[in-house]
């Protein structure tokens, strides 16, 4: 069985890749802050790790022993300047090449499609950690595969179309497709190396 590691479990879409990995049969190791926010049933479900991602040694200790990991970091509704999620993302990086770990699905922002004038100034600070994030990712030498959603919508469907380099035909995808892409993508290897754009099924028809 596949055991893998989920950092940033407990977002919105995080909780969705927790969910999609139980229901694959997976073995889910779920990195948190703060375990009261697993839901029951998914506590139950996975191995719980409590840990802060800027600590090397906590994320040193929860990609141990895994065979993939997926991050979802976020920082929920704070889009102010902040290096974060590039910092968590080198500790992942750097522990996952110390342990020969070699496989990461990661869930980056469409903004990075745009040209950097083109991004609404709003989401400029956060969207510049978002390229920090996969500049680190892309030069890693690892088998990565960078998904960049637009619009996450707290909705129902689990059906995705993809495009490679490109966004997606429309501004939305629901948060449990998109968590069932990253755990889809880790286990086929014709999706390693490449950057994709997501959307609804239906809405890309």
């Amino acid at each position: 069985m596949e055991r893998i590691v989920i950092f940033g479990s407990t977002g919105m879409t995080g909780l969705c890749a927790v969910e999609a990995a139980v229901q694959k049969g997976l073995n889910v190791r779920a990195f948190v802050r703060n375990p009261s926010l697993l839901p029951d049933h998914l506590r139950d479900s996975v191995e719980v790790v409590k840990g802060d991602v800027l600590d090397y040694k906590d994320v040193l200790n929860a990609i141990k022993g895994v065979t993939a990991v997926v991050v979802v970091l976020g920082t929920r509704n704070d889009l102010k300047a902040t290096t974060v999620l590039s910092e968590g993302t080198k500790n992942i990086v750097q522990a996952m090449k110390e342990l020969n770990v070699e496989i990461i699905s990661i869930c980056l922002s469409a903004f990075l499609f745009y040209e950097p004038e083109k991004v609404p100034p709003v989401f400029k600070e956060i969207n510049s950690d978002h390229q920090r994030q996969m500049d680190i990712v892309k030069g890693s030498g690892l088998k990565f595969i960078i998904v960049n959603p637009p619009h996450i919508a707290d909705m129902p469907g689990l059906e995705y179309t993809i495009s490679q380099d490109t966004p997606g035909k429309s501004r939305v995808i629901t948060k449990f497709a998109l968590g069932k892409f990253l755990i889809d993508s880790i286990l086929l290897p014709e999706r390693y190396g490449h950057i994709y754009g997501i959307c609804n099924k239906a809405q890309c028809a």
